[in-house]
């Protein structure tokens, strides 16, 4: 897969307050970057985010996150979005790496996910 079909997300951990990368898949439009935690709020990405919500984000690249490098943004967590949104974002998550077309059902995955969106500075 191309770089850019992966996001690398760093959260602050919730007990260790040290921080935690993973690679993660990732839609965007209108310059808001979704993703979809298919374990939900168990996920420990989800479980940081909620303790805080500011993270790093990053497009392609090394699992090694650092703020300094190029393409890498503040961001910050967004779990409540509107149902018309959350639909966009299952959608475009379920197109890019499920190959889903219009008038198809969604797959478990993308109809069951937790989405979380990240709206981009600038």
């Amino acid at each position: 897969m191309p770089p850019n079909d992966f996001a690398y997300l760093t959260t602050t951990g919730r007990r260790s307050g040290r921080p935690h990368t993973i690679e993660i898949w990732f839609a965007e439009q209108h310059g808001v970057r979704y993703l979809l935690s298919g374990g939900g709020d168990r996920a420990d990405w989800v479980r940081n985010l909620r303790g805080d919500p500011s993270a790093q984000l990053r497009l392609g690249g090394p699992r090694e996150l650092r703020a300094d490098l190029p393409g890498t943004a503040a961001v910050t967590a967004r779990f409540e979005v509107d149902p018309a949104e959350d639909l966009l974002a299952r959608r475009l998550l379920a197109r890019k790496y499920q190959g889903w077309r219009e008038g198809e059902q969604l797959s478990h995955w993308a109809t069951t996910s937790l989405v979380v969106a990240f709206d981009l500075p600038g």
